[in-house]
């Protein structure tokens, strides 16, 4: 039983990853003409289907408008029935069907035309009534659906899925869309932290340990415990950076030296700390952390004034690792 199921999976995974690889013999000038009417378009794109082709299409509409490429859904079944209002003059419009010659598709297409609107046909059947009235078509033939009777939407899906993609990171490029962007379209949860997050909206909760470059070690180690962050900042009289001990350089120490008496925070502080500003975006900040492989970055403003620290847990805590 176990090795039926692990070859049936096996077989899926085969038969789908077949259907997307077949899919760069189809990215011809058909597409490349899709893409640029698109980005031409002074209207959105209203993408429309039926079965699981509408559920791709609602997909793609999401990912479209995620990435700076306004649209909207349409689902084929409804369109004849009063949604073809949502139409506007200057949209192109996307048909999605495998076979491309389903009872709504055959309806809606002749009305679409007659709309005068640029219709994009995204079709496994080049010989279908959808690929004939296309513009413009987007061919996601596959030879065989992984479902085992080779009836349900299984690779046809797939192709679907990521000729849309293929889609939208075209169009991304064109409109020249970056990081910030993706933001402002992006706010909640963790992946929109990443993007807007600054250090500032983070590290201003931690308490702020500080010594100056004559504390004893003793003072130095309660500057670490009070602010329970591994490490105190070590700064001059006009709270200017001067360094950092962390609860490690203080082991260290303790394993080379047995005088603690003398110890002052000068003989242990690190005078090369890892500094980062508030307005930095606190990703940024973490790609520091990995890259030194450290748990704490100091905080300072332009003029190297003290201003806190950031822990690895404060980044944890905000989702941003």
């Amino acid at each position: 039983m176990k090795t039926d199921i692990k070859t049936s999976a096996l077989l899926t995974i085969e038969l789908e990853s077949r259907s997307v690889e077949g899919l760069k013999a189809f990215i011809d000038d058909d597409f490349v003409g899709a893409v640029e009417t698109i980005h031409a378009a002074k209207g959105r794109v209203v993408i429309t289907g039926i079965g699981k082709s509408a559920i791709v299409g609602q997909k793609i509409v999401a990912t479209l408008n995620s990435t700076g490429t306004p649209a909207l859904f349409m689902h084929a079944a409804d369109a004849i029935h009063g949604d073809l209002g949502m139409i506007q003059e200057d949209d192109v419009v996307i048909v999605i069907s495998k076979s491309g010659e389903s009872p709504e598709i055959k309806v809606l297409i002749p009305l679409i035309k007659n709309f005068g609107n640029i219709l994009i046909g995204m079709v496994g059947n080049k010989n279908a009534l959808l690929a004939r009235e296309s513009n413009f078509i987007l061919d996601t033939t596959v030879a065989k659906e992984a479902c085992p009777n080779n009836l349900a939407p299984t690779s046809s899906t797939t192709a679907q899925m990521v000729m849309g993609d293929a889609l939208a990171v075209c169009l991304m490029e064109l409109n020249k869309f970056t990081g910030k962007d993706f933001a402002r379209y992006h706010p909640g949860g963790n992946l929109g932290k990443k993007l807007y997050l600054k250090v500032d909206d983070v590290y201003t909760l931690n308490e702020k340990p500080a010594v100056l470059a004559d504390a004893t070690l003793k003072e130095v180690i309660l500057a670490i415990s009070k602010g329970r962050l591994g490490a105190t900042a070590v700064v001059d009289a006009n709270n200017k950076v001067k360094g950092i001990i962390t609860d490690g350089d203080v082991r260290r120490m303790l394993e080379t030296i047995d005088n603690l008496s003398v110890i002052k925070a000068a003989d242990i502080y690190s005078t090369t700390p890892k500094c980062v500003q508030p307005a930095l975006l606190a990703a940024e900040a973490f790609e520091m952390m990995k890259q030194f492989d450290i748990s704490q970055v100091l905080v300072s403003g332009t003029d190297d004034a003290y201003l806190g620290i950031l822990h690895l847990h404060d980044l944890i805590r905000e989702g941003i690792i």
